[in-house]
């Protein structure tokens, strides 16, 4: 009877495990790794496939209130809010079932409370509630990545949220199936290169000539920043935080034959990702890794207040236009980037069969 019992529990003990109601080791046993955070475009150094027992994977993000030029050419500032100093913040990327531990710190010469909302945590606001910390403090919020996707994440302080996102305070959480990325027949997606592009609505206001104000201090610029915030009219719609970010040196790199993943968040508003030359061979729209991927889409949308991902293999070489496919807002407001690939030309895809001429008569 004693081993008839032992064994109806080892059975119940294996269902158990099977389907993931019961976790390997407690929370704080956990191996526990502390991975070096990038600036956009750019995204830390991860496993698309989970090794071993899940982690506690340890992040510090530093609140920085300073100004910052967002159009080089016409010398426009922004004053920003940033999360580690860039805009957007830098991207997390964990596994499902990981714990991510957030240190948030508040330097003493901030001068505006802060905290963080991450869509892809569960409860209080998203952590909003269990963050809000003064200038001077830090806090610490613990969560676990219980389901896998690309969300945001961003400040949300009571009162002033609208104010903090678009002045820089957002960011994006990639938190990959534990057995990675897979197409729609379950078969594994990988990539060589990954990319960070944050989408950012910006409202700079003008002076009585129509000149872009500059001020000194944050509080300064509240005020304006609010009416032009509340016609809904954004003076800029950037990537990565400034009008060319993602163009000459900051133009992203990527070889022929590379599968490059594209992040793409909006904390704000709605936008029309669209690779001119190239496509989206899979694309999760809504960022839910959960969801088949689309196929060979054209131009993808990105909601307001979400990521997506995009996975192109590249075929050709060339400059490649990364644009909101609102061309408007593209060409006119800022919202476009490069793509620089290297490689051989392949004629079968593409060629000029023949050269600019004179009209032949007939």
């Amino acid at each position: 009877m004693k081993n008839f019992r032992l064994g109806i529990l080892a059975t119940s003990m294996s269902l158990l495990w099977a389907g993931g109601a019961m976790a390997a080791t407690p929370v704080d046993q956990l191996e526990r790794i502390q991975p070096k955070l990038l600036p956009p475009p750019f995204v830390m150094e991860h496993d698309q496939v989970a090794k071993g027992e899940p982690k506690v994977v340890e992040f510090t993000l530093t609140i920085e209130e300073k100004k910052v030029v967002i159009d080089e050419d016409n010398d426009t500032t922004l004053q920003a809010m940033t999360f580690n100093g860039t805009l957007p913040g830098p991207t997390m990327v964990v596994h499902e079932g990981d714990y991510v531990e957030l240190t948030l710190i508040n330097p003493t010469e901030s001068v505006l409370e802060h905290n963080i909302d991450f869509h892809a945590a569960t409860g209080a606001l998203g952590g909003a509630s269990l963050t809000t910390i003064q200038p001077g403090e830090e806090v610490v919020l613990r969560f676990k990545a219980d389901r896998p996707g690309t969300f945001i994440y961003h400040c949300a302080p009571e009162g002033m949220v609208p104010w903090h996102v678009v002045s820089g305070m957002s960011g994006t959480i990639m938190v990959l199936p534990r057995d990675g990325l897979k197409d729609g027949q379950g078969n594994p997606l990988t990539y060589d290169k990954v990319y960070t592009i944050g989408e950012m609505d910006l409202y700079i206001p003008t002076d009585e000539d129509g000149e872009y104000k500059d001020y000194d201090t944050l509080m300064e610029s509240y005020g304006d920043t609010l009416e032009v915030m509340r016609t809904l009219l954004p003076s800029h719609i950037v990537f990565n935080g400034k009008v060319g970010a993602l163009s000459g040196d900051g133009a992203l790199k990527a070889n022929v034959g590379d599968n490059v993943l594209f992040i793409h968040s909006s904390a704000n508003r709605d936008t029309r990702p669209h690779l001119i030359g190239g496509h989206g061979d899979y694309v999760w729209e809504t960022g839910k890794f959960n969801n088949a991927p689309e196929v060979d889409l054209e131009t993808w949308f990105i909601r307001g207040g979400s990521a997506g991902a995009a996975l192109y293999k590249f075929k050709q070489p060339g400059v490649y236009a990364y644009v909101n496919h609102n061309l408007i807002e593209a060409f006119e407001k800022g919202a476009s980037g490069h793509v620089v690939v290297e490689g051989d030309w392949d004629d079968d895809l593409m060629k000029q069969v023949s050269a600019p001429g004179p009209i032949k008569s007939k």
